[in-house]
C-alpha cells in the first residue's frame, strides 16, 4: 500500500459493535446490561453472610477458571493489581537479593519502588526497551524475581516459564494483570501472581486478586521486613498468614456493586468454554490484527518477534514513510491526531499508545472483544493514518 496522497481518503462503512478498546478499564463482556447488576447486595455490610459468601464465590470462580493449584491461596485486595503486586514487594522482598525485569512502564515502576522506596541493595534491573524482553538467561534464582508476565505498555510477553528454574532458591513475583484469563501462567514456576477485575474479563477497577503459593507462604511467615507495612499491606497477624483475606474477608470495604460485576464476568467465562476459550478469543484478536500488518506498510508491531507479541495490550508503531520523516514532536502530534480521529467517528475510544510508550496505537485484544469488531476497526485505522498523511502533506 503507498502512503496517502493529499486526497481525503473515503470512510469504511463497517463500524464495530462495540468501539471500546481501552487497555483497562477494558471492554465489557458481550451482551452486558446493568440488568446483570441486578443482584448486588448493595447497602449491606461486607462481613454479612451474604456478601461475605458473594466474595468467596468470586475467589472460587477465579481459582477453577485459571486452574490455580489446591495449595495456593487467593484472596481479595485493596487497589486494583497496583496494590496487590505492592503488598507482595513490601511484605516478602528482603529476604534475598533481587532481580527485576523492566521492559514497559509499570515493570519500570516496581523496579522503582525496589531500588528507590525499599532502597534494596542487593537489586539487579534488567532492563530492555519497549517491544523487547530482557535477557531471561541472566536472571539468577538464588535471588526472588519481580516481572510484569505481560507488558500492557509495550505489547510484549513472557512466552513460557520453561525459563523458570523449577529448583528456583528465590521466589518468582509475576504481575499478571493482563495476561490472566488469557494466558497459560506456568503456576509451578511462579510464587506470587497478581491481577485485577478491569483487564480481561472487563471488570470494574479498584481490587485486586492476591494468588500465593506455599513457597509464598513459607516466605511470609520467615521474613520479617525491615520496615513498617501500612494496614493494607498486612498479610501477617501475631506471627501468623491472615487466613480470612483468602475466603472473602478483604482487608477494606470493597464494593458489592463491582463484586457482582466480577461475578457476571466470571459467569460469562465460564458459558463460553472456561480458560481454553478465553485464551482462544485472545489469540484470534490478534492473529487477525497481524494479517493486517503482514499487508500493510502503515503500521508495524512494537513487538517485532512474534513470539513475544501480546494477544491482550496489542501495541503498533505507524510505520509510513511520511510519519518517519517527522521529528519526535511531530511523530506524537500525528499519532495523537489519527486517535482523535477515530474517537471523532466513535470506531475506536482510547487507543493511543501509553505516554511513555513511542508514538503509535495500543488495541485492547482481551476475551471481551469481538474479533468482529477488530476487523471492522482495522479499515477505519488506515483511513485515518491515510488522513492525517494527507494532512501533513498538504502542510508541506
Amino acid at each position: 500500500m503507498a502512503d496517502a496522497t493529499a486526497a481525503t481518503p473515503a470512510k469504511p462503512h463497517l463500524h464495530p459493535r462495540n468501539p471500546n478498546f481501552s487497555s483497562g478499564p477494558c471492554a465489557k463482556r458481550p451482551g452486558f446490561t446493568l440488568a446483570a447488576l441486578e443482584g448486588a447486595l448493595l447497602g449491606r455490610s461486607h462481613r454479612a453472610k451474604e456478601p461475605k459468601a458473594k466474595l468467596a464465590e468470586v475467589i472460587a470462580r477465579s481459582r477453577a477458571i485459571l486452574g490455580l493449584p489446591a495449595d495456593w491461596r487467593l484472596g481479595i485486595v485493596p487497589a486494583s493489581d497496583t496494590g496487590a503486586v505492592e503488598m507482595a514487594l513490601w511484605s516478602m522482598l528482603g529476604a534475598r537479593p533481587v532481580d527485576v525485569l523492566a521492559f514497559e512502564s509499570f515493570s519500570e515502576a516496581w523496579a522503582t519502588d525496589i531500588v528507590k522506596q525499599l532502597k534494596l541493595a542487593d537489586a539487579r534491573v534488567l532492563s530492555a526497551p519497549y517491544g523487547k524482553l530482557p535477557d531471561l538467561a541472566s536472571v539468577d534464582f538464588s535471588h526472588d524475581l519481580v516481572l510484569a508476565w505481560n507488558g500492557t505498555t509495550s505489547g510484549a510477553r513472557i512466552p513460557n516459564g520453561d525459563w523458570i528454574a523449577a529448583d528456583r532458591q528465590g521466589l518468582v513475583i509475576a504481575d499478571a494483570t493482563s495476561a490472566a484469563f488469557a494466558m497459560d501462567l506456568p503456576w509451578d514456576r511462579l510464587d506470587v501472581v497478581t491481577w485485577s477485575w478491569q483487564k480481561v474479563l472487563g471488570g470494574e477497577a479498584g481490587h485486586g486478586m492476591l494468588a500465593l503459593s506455599p513457597r509464598a507462604v513459607e516466605r511470609l511467615h520467615s521474613h520479617k521486613p525491615a520496615w513498617p507495612l501500612p494496614k493494607i499491606f498486612r498479610l501477617i497477624s501475631g506471627g501468623k498468614l491472615i487466613e480470612g483475606i483468602f475466603t472473602g474477608e478483604t482487608i477494606n470495604t470493597p464494593s458489592m456493586l463491582a463484586v457482582e460485576d466480577a461475578l457476571d464476568g466470571l459467569r460469562w467465562a465460564e458459558s463460553v468454554g472456561g480458560l481454553p476459550a478465553l485464551i482462544a478469543r485472545s489469540e484470534a484478536n490478534l492473529a487477525a490484527i497481524a494479517a493486517w500488518v503482514a499487508t500493510n506498510d502503515r503500521v508495524a508491531f512494537l513487538a517485532a518477534d512474534p513470539a513475544i507479541r501480546s494477544c491482550t495490550s496489542i501495541c503498533l508503531t505507524i510505520a509510513a514513510p511520511w510519519f518517519a520523516g517527522l521529528d519526535d514532536a511531530a511523530q506524537a502530534k500525528a499519532a495523537k491526531r489519527i486517535t482523535t480521529l477515530l474517537d471523532s467517528e466513535a470506531v475506536a475510544f482510547d487507543i493511543g499508545a501509553y505516554r511513555d510508550a513511542p508514538p503509535g496505537l495500543r488495541i485492547w485484544g482481551g476475551a471481551t472483544v469481538e474479533t468482529s469488531d477488530i476487523a471492522a476497526l482495522l479499515p477505519w485505522i488506515d483511513w485515518a493514518i491515510d488522513s492525517v498523511a494527507a494532512e501533513t502533506i498538504a502542510k508541506v
